[in-house]
Order: C-alpha cells, then sequence, then structure tokens
C-alpha cells in the first residue's frame, strides 16, 4: 500500500465462531469483511464445535465478502489452522503474538497445509497483546507472511498493568505498533475493537482519534459499530478543502516545494499526507 492508496478490507467485523446462525448476517452487514472469532467468544468446552462450524460455513460460502479466522494461539492452534486453510479462509488473526518465532512456527506449519490442499498463500495479523509482544512489535511486523498489525488493547492493558482505558494510558503503546508498522513498510495498523456499542458518537471520536495516530480501519464486534466506524475514518470538509489546496499549489510548482493559499510551505511529505486525507473519502 502506497501512501495516497487506502483500498481493501477496512472495516472488520467479529462473528463468535460458535454463533453460525450470526455467519450470513455478519457477511451482508455491510462490513469490509468477517472474522470467525475461534478464540475469546468461544468457550473452552465449545471450541471444536465452533471450528467445525466456521468450517463448514467457510467451505460453502456464496458470499465474496472475504474471510479472516482468529484463531487459537494454544493447543488448538494447529486444528484451527488447518481449518482455515483448507476451508479457504482469506486470512488469518493470530492472538497473543509476542515474537518473531511464533510467526516463522505458524508460517511452517501453514506452508505445509497450503501444500496438501493445494491453497494460495494465507496472511496473517498478529495481535500485540502482552508488554513483550509490545518489546517486539518492530520485528512482529517484519515477520513472515504478517500483513498488518493490531493490539488487543485490553489485554495488553492488563498485562502492562495500566488502569481502565479511558484516554490516553496506551497511547505510547499504539504509537510503537505504528512506528513498527510503518519501519517494515506493511499497510498501517487496523484499530482495536471496542465494546461501546450503543455510544455512536463516541465510537466516531475514537475512530477518529486512532485515525489520526496513524491507524487504518476498525475491527467491530458489532454491525451498529460499522457506520460510526466509516464516519470516524472520513476527513472532514474542512480537511478535504485543505488537502485540495495543497495539491493545487503543489501540481502548480510542478512538484517542487511552494506555498498553499494560506502561505504554509509544502513539499513532498505534506502532498503525501493530503492525498491520503482525500484518499479516505472513499472508505
Amino acid at each position: 500500500m502506497t501512501a495516497g492508496s487506502i483500498t481493501g478490507e477496512l472495516i472488520y467485523l467479529y462473528v463468535p465462531g460458535d454463533r453460525p446462525e450470526r455467519f450470513d448476517k455478519a457477511a451482508a452487514s455491510g462490513a469490509d469483511a468477517v472474522v470467525l472469532d475461534l478464540e475469546d467468544a468461544v468457550p473452552v468446552a465449545d471450541k471444536d464445535a465452533a471450528r467445525i462450524a466456521a468450517g463448514s460455513w467457510l467451505a460453502d460460502r456464496d458470499s465474496a465478502v472475504p474471510v479472516w479466522v482468529r484463531v487459537n494461539p494454544g493447543s488448538e492452534l494447529i486444528d484451527d489452522l488447518a481449518m482455515a486453510v483448507q476451508a479457504g479462509a482469506d486470512g488469518v488473526w493470530l492472538p497473543k503474538c509476542e515474537d518473531v518465532a511464533t510467526l516463522e512456527r505458524v508460517d511452517r506449519l501453514l506452508t505445509d497445509l497450503e501444500r496438501q490442499s493445494g491453497r494460495p498463500r494465507t496472511p496473517v495479523s498478529p495481535l500485540i497483546e502482552t508488554g513483550a509482544g509490545l518489546c517486539n512489535a518492530a520485528a512482529i511486523a517484519a515477520g513472515p507472511r504478517v500483513e498488518f498489525l493490531q493490539i488487543g488493547e485490553v489485554d495488553l492493558a492488563a498485562d502492562l498493568g495500566v488502569t481502565a482505558v479511558v484516554g490516553n494510558e496506551l497511547l505510547w503503546a499504539r504509537s510503537q505498533v505504528v512506528a513498527a508498522s510503518a519501519a517494515a513498510r506493511i499497510r498501517p495498523p487496523l484499530g482495536a475493537a471496542s465494546p461501546v456499542i450503543d455510544e455512536p458518537e463516541s465510537f466516531r471520536m475514537e475512530t477518529r482519534q486512532l485515525t489520526g495516530l496513524g491507524f487504518l480501519g476498525r475491527a467491530c464486534i458489532h454491525p451498529r459499530q460499522i457506520e460510526p466506524a466509516r464516519a470516524g475514518m472520513a476527513p472532514t470538509d474542512a480537511e478535504i478543502a485543505s488537502a485540495q489546496d495543497v495539491l493545487a499549489a503543489f501540481d502548480v510548482a510542478g512538484g517542487a516545494a511552494a506555498t498553499d493559499s494560506a502561505g504554509r510551505l509544502i513539499d513532498e511529505a505534506v502532498a503525501r499526507i493530503a492525498r491520503r486525507t482525500l484518499a479516505r473519502r472513499a472508505c
């Protein structure tokens, strides 16, 4: 993904893997992608049934909406990966990823499964949910198959001993993951899921804050979060006008340093930000 280009899946909707009656509804919700959650959303006693239900629906799905699978990081990992590959999942979300060695192991497992099943390469999105994972964010971002990073903010806050997240308690962690993604030249990280469902304005503002910090898109746990997530990603009229002014002045200068109508200096970096702002109109 290049600066000024915002394409692909931006809004991901979680659906519990043990609730197959919700799978079709999730695919028709208007989200850009669905995430079948086999991890936290599923009780331990229901893991096998959830895996079977998710695999059956995946293999027979009619929807063209991409479907990712959030696997379990422990003893269930191999079975979850096998199901995801064999059933044709579009990608895997890997919770509690703490180091690149974990990604290398998952890469080997996926390579064998893809060879056996004749499936294409499966991308991976690691979730940073511990202090160890946060400290290793740069290496994880550069690991095999990584398409984008995420933060599991509730788990990370618990591991760090951070108080309830009501403000900028995780600002440093968020910025670390954004920087690690940029250094690895992968797409920006996905905004974390939130339990706030019936406060659309709050969810919109939080999404806007995350977008300003360098995140791209949002994980949602309920269809009612989709609309405010998109609204939070969209630039304001003032931001659009300013970006258009910047690019018009930059074009007149032939790509050399210039000034906009307010007398502010414009260079290629400023133009890149402006292009990215205008690209968000289509989100």
